[in-house]
This record gives C-alpha cells, sequence and structure tokens, in this order.
C-alpha cells in the first residue's frame, strides 16, 4: 500500500509521470535509451524577469518561462498561460505534451510552452498589456513565425495575443501576424479558434461513443470546469441533444438530472467562467465526478481523478479536455474496468489544429471560411482518433500510452534522421 501511495504521489508530478511514459512508449517502439534521453527534457528553457510599472507606481518584477521541447520536425509551438501557480517543471511537461500533440495531429511542428507568474484577476488592463508586450522583449531571440509560434492558453485571450503580435512587429520592423495564434479575426486570426479545442473534445466524444454503439442525443454529459473549453462544450452538448446534468467551476457545481439550461449559465457567468456562486444548493467538484452519467469530461484542472477516487467514477466513458486530470495509477484502474479514456494529448489537440490554421492562413494571406476550418479540423480529429484508438488495440495498451506512442514517434523520427541520435 505504501508502495502505491509513493507512486501516486510521484504520478501528480506532471513532469515525472509524462518522462515516465515517454520511456514506455519509445520502449514499445523500440527507440534506444539514447533517444529517451534526448526526447525526455526540453532542448531549451528560457527563464525571464519583466519589470512593470504597476498603477500604484510601483514596480513589480514578474518571472516568466518559455520552453521548446524539440524543434527536430519543424518549429515549436504552444500556448502562453498566466497563472499564479506556473513554475519551471509544469511549463516544461507542457512543452512535451505539445510536441506530443503536434505528433498525434501529424502537425509540422515541436512542441513549445510559455507561462508567466502572475494572477490576471487582480491586474488592470493596463497592467497586462505592460506584462504581455514585457514578456515578448524578454523571449523575442528564440520565438517568431518560423521558430516559436505562441498561442493563448489559461487565462490568457486574443487582446493579449495582439498586444503580443503588435509588440513583436514593432521589434521586428515588419509586420508578423504569423508570429502568434490565437488572434483577433481583425489581425489575422482565424475563423473557428476560439471554439476550436471544445470542438475538437466534441468529436472525440462523438467517436468514442461509436465506438460503444451510442448516439450523443440524450446522452448524460457531467463537465467540471467552465472556462474556455468547458463552457463551450457544455454549449456543443447542450445544441446537440445531448443532457448537460452538472457543471462546476473552482468553487463548487451544480447538478440536476433532468438537464441543466446552458444558455442560463453562459449568460451569467464572470469573465473566469464562475457562477457558482449564484446557486444555494451547490455540489464538490469531487461530488460532481462520481455522478452517474454517460460521458464525464474533466476540463478544469490536473490530478482530479486519482487512485482514491477512480473505483468511484461510474461514466463509461471519460474524455480529458483540462491537462493532466487522470493519474496514471487512475487512467491503470479505470482501463481495467473497461472505460474508455480519451486521453488529454488527443482530446484537447484541437485548439493546435486550428492554430496550425491560423499560421498557415497568415504565411498564405489567404483566409477560409468557419465552415472550411470546421471541415479540416473534423478530419484532422477523426483520423487521429482511430489511429490511436487502433494502436491502443494492437500493442493491447490503454488509450493514454497509444497517444504516447502515436505522438512521440514522429519526432523521434525527425531526430533520428537529422542524426541527432
Amino acid at each position: 500500500m505504501e508502495k502505491q501511495q509513493q507512486e501516486e504521489q510521484e504520478s501528480l508530478n506532471l513532469f515525472n509521470s509524462t518522462q515516465t511514459i515517454i520511456q514506455q512508449a519509445l520502449t514499445k517502439l523500440g527507440y534506444n535509451n539514447e533517444m529517451y534521453e534526448l526526447l525526455k527534457e526540453p532542448i531549451r528553457l528560457l527563464t525571464v524577469r519583466i519589470p512593470v510599472k504597476m498603477d500604484d507606481g510601483s514596480v513589480k518584477i514578474f518571472t516568466g518561462y518559455r520552453s521548446q521541447h524539440n524543434d527536430a520536425v519543424g518549429p515549436t509551438k504552444g500556448g502562453v498561460r498566466f497563472h499564479p501557480e506556473v513554475d519551471e517543471e509544469e511549463v516544461k511537461a507542457l512543452s512535451i505534451w505539445m510536441s506530443l500533440k503536434c505528433g498525434i495531429t501529424n502537425l509540422p511542428y515541436g512542441g513549445g510552452k510559455g507561462g508567466i507568474i502572475c494572477d490576471p484577476r487582480n491586474m488592470s488592463f493596463r497592467e497586462l498589456e505592460s506584462l504581455s508586450r514585457g514578456y515578448v522583449r524578454a523571449i523575442s531571440q528564440i520565438v517568431g513565425p518560423s521558430k516559436d509560434i505562441p498561442a493563448p492558453d489559461v487565462y490568457t485571450n486574443s487582446q493579449i495575443m495582439a498586444w503580443m503580435m503588435d509588440e513583436y512587429s514593432r521589434l521586428r520592423e515588419f509586420d508578423s501576424p504569423g508570429f502568434i495564434t490565437g488572434k483577433p479575426i481583425v489581425l489575422g486570426g482565424s475563423q473557428g479558434r476560439e471554439t476550436a479545442t471544445a470542438r475538437g473534445v466534441t468529436i472525440c466524444i462523438e467517436e468514442a461513443l461509436k465506438k460503444i454503439g451510442k448516439e450523443l442525443q440524450g446522452a448524460r454529459v457531467v463537465i467540471q470546469g467552465f472556462g474556455n473549453a468547458g463552457s463551450y462544450l457544455a454549449k456543443f452538448m447542450h445544441d446537440s441533444g445531448a443532457k448537460v446534468v452538472a457543471v462546476s467551476d473552482v468553487y463548487g457545481g451544480i447538478y440536476d438530472p433532468n438537464g441543466l439550461d446552458i444558455n442560463y449559465l453562459l449568460d451569467r457567468r464572470d469573465s473566469f467562467g464562475t457562477f457558482s456562486k449564484l446557486f444555494k444548493n451547490t455540489i464538490t467538484n469531487q461530488e460532481l465526478l462520481e455522478l452517474e452519467c454517460d460521458i464525464l469530461v474533466p476540463a478544469a484542472i490536473s490530478n482530479q481523478i486519482t487512485a482514491k477516487n477512480a473505483a468511484n467514477i461510474k461514466a463509461p466513458i471519460v474524455v480529458e479536455a483540462a491537462n493532466g486530470p487522470t493519474t496514471l495509477e487512475a487512467t491503470k484502474i479505470l482501463t481495467e474496468r473497461g472505460v474508455i479514456l480519451v486521453p488529454d494529448i488527443l482530446a484537447s489537440a484541437g485548439g493546435v489544429t486550428v492554430s496550425y490554421f491560423e499560421w498557415v492562413q497568415n504565411n498564405q494571406g489567404y483566409y477560409w471560411t468557419e465552415e472550411e476550418v470546421d471541415e479540416k479540423l473534423k478530419k484532422v480529429m477523426v483520423d487521429s482518433f482511430e489511429n490511436i484508438y487502433q494502436t491502443a488495440k494492437t500493442h493491447q495498451v490503454d488509450m493514454r500510452l497509444a497517444a504516447y506512442m502515436v505522438g512521440i514517434r514522429k519526432v523521434a523520427e525527425a531526430s533520428r534522421f537529422r542524426g541527432w541520435v
């Protein structure tokens, strides 16, 4: 029991658990230890200090990071998050995940990720602009349209991307829309980018339901988290005829077995996706995860389904919209129980896929309609799901390990052909 608890504790660390699965995936694929040594850490990690003059006249120094996992396939790509709990290991792990997502979806990128330790909920518009511009100045030497392309992530949005693009264009002295994705439409953003992650999760849910012979119409859905991915997903599920029976924010959740009024919640939530304080009879996030339902979507934070509660999960399908919501031990327990677990690096790959579409449109100066974007996204996600599902069956492994095998193969092969290993 002590050994299991120790293993569980280790897997709660996203970076350690990521390295563990990468090693398993490379071993299954027949690569030697030198390949693991190359791919287990980012090739480049920049730590920066950003001075910002605050509204009260004081100067506050913020710490930021930019991690580039591997650029053997092509330029690195990945979001920038503003969050008080950002740290070096998280950013490193997430950059590796971006490599895997790009491998799964067959995009010409390696993985990158950035973050700044801050709480944007307690910052003014002007302070956020200064911080965004300062970050770009600090990392400008290692990013660019053919080096490393940032994007939105936790607590960052199209406005922050616009400030960052403007700062980069000033530094380079030419307009550089391809430097960053997730921009406003008028500055070269792509149709469908804002909803892309949720649309990708929706496609994965539809494909998973097909595997067990069920339809989305009338299916009971529970969603933990009501940020960008969770709220759009709730809307898509509701509009498709599914019953969203429970949703939550950071403070708690609400449950109605007959289905919730999603449009009402979307109207009443604040800019950070919180709504639960409007209700008296709320449930905890842990209670929400264990509700009776057909599809459970953790769309909030990491380490929500663990060895402690995995046996209590009643959903036959779990689709991870958040980063790392299920530990390795919990993954094993769910898989042994026959639960279809669609891993985060597949389910949430819609965001980077449409970011790639935006970059392509910026580079060629020709822009697509939302229908064209959605059609291209659906093909990528369906093909990626089927590839991973079949890999899991062929190798008799869970879908998480199968996703890592598919995702890491492309970067490993690119590194091998370049003669790095």
